[in-house]
């Protein structure tokens, strides 16, 4: 088997044509402790990393968001709500929101009555590197923690692009790997050695938290990725470092 052939699956090489399907495994074993698996993997600190990249996106009226890889939806009700407190103050139309997942586990495992009264949100069973929607259809692009577990990553930027309206921004919040070597020691040592234990016993279920915390070391480092989102035709592109670079939030427009 070639080089060309094979893609990283965490540390393990595996054939291109097989990782969707172990990625989807992963997530059909987690998808009902989700949120609790992101508490794990970032101390409970991923709930501020959303509230800050929705504060940067700043929502407005009116609004379309696709939320790519959306999961459990929580980035997408962050956004409708910002936007609904921009329309008390100034008037306008409700935002409305749709969650695009590949795993359907994890759009049931999102479902919540409660949780979504009120809000224009449409869960969406799709591929981000074939997305369901028309080109220029949305005003805000977002993946958060997804974006490492695609296949063909530039293809997603693409298609993610594609969907954009012009003028339209995308924002990309993700694992990253901190610049600064005692902070990437530390958190190297939490996530290998706290992490996949800490799965086993809230899940029963190591082998999927192992994954993601390699995953994590296997996606590209911050500048890396942002010339990435240039390549895929992206303008203004440019990042910041959350937490000391354990985290990052990539954003670009389409112009």
């Amino acid at each position: 088997m070639t080089e060309e052939n094979t893609i990283d699956f965490g540390f393990e090489q595996v054939p291109v044509s097989e990782k969707q399907a172990k990625v989807r495994g992963v997530f059909d074993s987690v998808a009902s402790k989700y949120d609790l698996m992101n508490d794990a993997m970032s101390m409970g600190v991923h709930r501020l990393w959303k509230d800050m990249t929705i504060t940067k996106i700043n929502p407005q009226p009116g609004e379309i968001h696709i939320d790519v890889a959306g999961g459990t939806g929580d980035l997408a009700r962050r956004f409708i709500k910002k936007a609904e407190q921009a329309r008390v103050r100034r008037g306008g139309d409700a935002a409305q929101a749709f969650i695009v997942d590949i795993n359907a586990e994890m759009l049931l495992a999102g479902i919540d009555a409660k949780k979504d009264t009120g809000l224009d949100l449409t869960r969406v069973c799709g591929n981000a590197q074939v997305l369901p929607f028309p080109d220029n259809f949305a005003d805000v692009v977002t993946i958060a923690f997804g974006i490492r577990n695609v296949t063909d990553r530039p293809q997603a930027l693409r298609d993610m692009r594609r969907i954009l309206k012009p003028g339209g921004r995308f924002f990309c919040l993700e694992f990253n790997t901190p610049p600064t070597e005692w902070l990437r020691k530390f958190y190297d040592a939490y996530s290998f050695n706290v992490i996949p234990p800490m799965g086993e016993i809230l899940t029963g279920d190591r082998e999927s938290y192992q994954y993601l915390v390699e995953s994590i070391r296997k996606f590209p480092r911050q500048d890396a990725f942002a010339g990435m989102i240039k390549e895929a035709g992206y303008a203004r592109v440019d990042y910041e470092n959350y937490s000391g670079g354990v985290c990052a939030l990539h954003w670009g427009w389409k112009v």
